[in-house]
């Protein structure tokens, strides 16, 4: 039982990943409607799904995804076209699979029915439609010339059984292309005292009159095809002959017994091309909670390390010191692999978004292209996580309010389609996102009225164009005319502000009116370990990212009587306000004559930081506040120093803002 549960979750994981891609390749068809490739990748999805279904024990998922292979086989063999309705009932079918694929999940059935009639429909309507009178003789004929023998080798690996593979479904398959005559070679069995009862020693010899290609024989082992070794070769005789008699055949002519016979060498060469591919470069599958333990414990081993080298500086010991910089060294170059490892390509997320902006583009009546920029560029896993609600948000903004309808495009001069651009890209520590569209953009009067509608801005006020734009950030305001089912509530900025600040991150927007509206998410690498600035106040330890950090400066008592105690320091002829970690932290002890300022910038604004001393660069491991301390404002964490002490990490933004509403 425990097996099949075993088969049952990684098949789950499995089909999660095929129809990702499948609807990719769907989204993708839609526009290149004739692509063979696409096409076939899309029958692929479709085959592998039903074949790991039914040995899973999915059969409801492998008969709808059956149905919808049907369909997908007459549109590789050009007796349909790819229409916009097939594409939309198979996202629906898509959509269904998932749904299924959830144990808890129910009440699918109705939509499962309706859909595998509506497949069904099409198939059965088809091939309807392709019937037409002929003479018998002629059709005979006609089949006699296209139907051709193949020889089919097929070697199984000793893990094959192990992951629930089942040989006689891919056997019966080939029975359904054709006459088939299998037989099975025990060569490899070995003596009944040396035989592993988990291990499979079979391979098979087959020989098949079909009319099928070799193509669309390979795709029967699609789903097995990794862990078994399939040559196919055509039999140069007429008709097929018993298989013996087709291995002597092809072991006494030695250019058929090198040449894979007859088979078009490009898929020959795929399929050789494919084996050492997954030869050369393995994988694993890890589970997401055993990484995230990782990352602990080599936080854990950063902390100890610093401790080490705090010790060994303290001591006049070089030996000490020795394997105090080799274990430096060793527990760095383990971080910098560890965090690699929980980097992924935020392109796993920009896919998912093209079917969000496919179906909102049906709902709107708009004709909306989404384009993807750097979808190779990585982040840490949970921040991307956690970044897909705030991009959904985004995203049905720019749809929505952003993107005209074609009727207003084209009286602007615009062409009818719009267009939004996701784009990912590195600078530094940081990542950035963009979400840019070329629709009407933001109307600085219209936000202004409504502003001063709302009560949050005085009418006589003078405020930059800028200042206006960050007012939609603030809760409950929207300039949407009429409510919809995809936003115009005055919910969705405020969260999405919210959201990127707690993944230590800065939104910026920018638009001109009539061209369209970006906005940008400046996000860290990652969660767990970031360089940050160690700084004193009294006897308490902090820590600023070192990625809003621009420069340190001095401040003197002759600074502060210039500025007329008016908290602003003069950085090279800029006025830059500051304020005292001390005072905002209640830290107690008397203030030295000569304090630091750390300039840091956030949302393109200078503000500084007066501390008492710089200490230095820091490996910063983030550990969460207890249970007291969740929601203070101002700080997002905590580390442990290398003399066991604790420092609190400073969320400048956050503080910021408090500061401002303050003010």
């Amino acid at each position: 039982m425990a097996g099949n549960e075993q088969l049952a979750a990684l098949f789950r994981e499995e089909a999660s990943e095929h129809l990702a891609e499948l609807e990719t390749t769907l989204l993708e068809l839609e526009q290149h409607p004739r692509d063979p490739d696409l096409i076939s990748q899309a029958f692929r999805s479709l085959h592998t799904i039903k074949g790991s279904g039914a040995m899973a024990g999915y059969d409801d998922i492998a008969h709808v995804a059956h149905e919808v292979e049907s369909v997908f086989a007459q549109i590789r063999q050009n007796k349909l076209d790819v229409t916009t309705a097939i594409v939309a009932l198979t996202l629906e079918v898509k959509d269904l699979i998932r749904t299924m694929l959830d144990p808890a999940a129910s009440d699918w059935q109705a939509l499962r029915d309706r859909l595998i009639a509506a497949f069904h429909a099409i198939s059965e309507g088809n091939e309807h439609a392709e019937a037409a009178p002929v003479v018998a003789g002629v059709a005979s004929a006609e089949c006699e010339k296209t139907t051709r023998a193949v020889r089919i080798d097929w070697t199984l690996r000793p893990d094959f059984l192990q992951n629930g593979s089942n040989a006689l479904g891919v056997l019966s398959e080939l029975r359904d292309m054709g006459r088939c005559e299998i037989r099975t070679n025990l060569s490899a069995l070995p003596l009944l005292s040396d035989l592993d009862p988990e291990l499979c020693y079979l391979s098979f010899e087959i020989v098949l009159e079909t009319a099928k290609a070799d193509n669309d024989i390979r795709d029967v082992f699609i789903f097995v095809e990794d862990r078994s070794e399939v040559r196919i070769s055509t039999v140069n005789r007429p008709t097929a002959a018993a298989p013996g008699a087709a291995a002597a055949s092809k072991v006494s002519s030695p250019a058929t017994a090198s040449s894979e016979a007859a088979a078009p060498p490009e898929a020959a060469g795929k399929a050789r091309t494919k084996t050492k591919a997954t030869e050369g470069e393995s994988s694993i599958r890890v589970s997401a909670s055993k990484l995230d333990s990782l990352v602990d414990l080599v936080g854990e081993l950063v902390i100890a390390q610093a401790r080490l080298s705090e010790l060994a500086s303290n001591r006049a010991d070089e030996q000490l010191f020795s394997i105090a910089e080799d274990i430096g060294r060793l527990s760095a170059e383990l971080r910098d692999n560890t965090l690699d490892i929980r980097m992924v390509p935020i392109g796993t997320t920009f896919v998912r978004f093209r079917r969000l902006v496919h179906d909102l583009s049906v709902e709107l009546g708009k004709d909306i292209q989404l384009q993807t920029d750097g979808a190779e560029t990585e982040l840490d896993k949970t921040v991307i996580e956690r970044l897909f609600d705030p991009l959904v948000h985004l995203i049905r903004n720019s749809c929505d309010h952003g993107i005209e309808s074609p009727e207003a495009r084209r009286s602007h001069g615009k062409s009818p389609g719009g267009t939004v651009r996701l784009s990912a890209y590195h600078s530094g520590p940081n990542v950035y996102v963009e979400i840019r569209d070329d629709g009407a953009g933001l109307d600085p009067a219209a936000i202004r009225r409504k502003a001063v509608a709302s009560g949050l801005l005085d009418e006589n006020a003078q405020v930059s164009e800028q200042d206006l734009f960050k007012l939609i950030f603030l809760p409950g305001f929207s300039t949407a005319k009429t409510v919809s089912n995809v936003s115009g509530r005055g919910v969705g900025m405020d969260v999405v502000k919210r959201s990127v600040e707690a993944l230590r991150g800065q939104i910026a927007l920018t638009s001109e009116l009539g061209k369209g509206t970006t906005i940008r998410l400046q996000l860290p690498l990652t969660l767990a370990i970031i360089d940050g600035l160690l700084v004193a106040v009294s006897d308490a330890r902090f820590v600023l990212p070192m990625s809003l950090v621009e420069e340190c400066i001095e401040l003197t008592e002759l600074d502060i009587e210039r500025s007329h105690n008016n908290q602003l320091a003069n950085v090279r002829g800029e006025l830059v306000p500051y304020v005292r970690l001390r005072d905002l932290f209640g830290s107690a002890g008397k203030r030295p004559p000569i304090e630091q300022i750390a300039i840091t910038t956030v949302e393109g604004k200078r503000y500084g930081f007066v501390v008492d001393g710089v200490v230095g660069q820091h490996q910063t491991v983030i550990k969460s506040l207890g249970r007291m301390y969740q929601g203070t404002r101002g700080l997002s964490g905590a580390t442990i120093l290398g003399d066991g002490t604790l420092a609190l990490i400073v969320d400048v933004p956050a503080l910021l803002g408090s500061l401002q509403q303050a003010a």
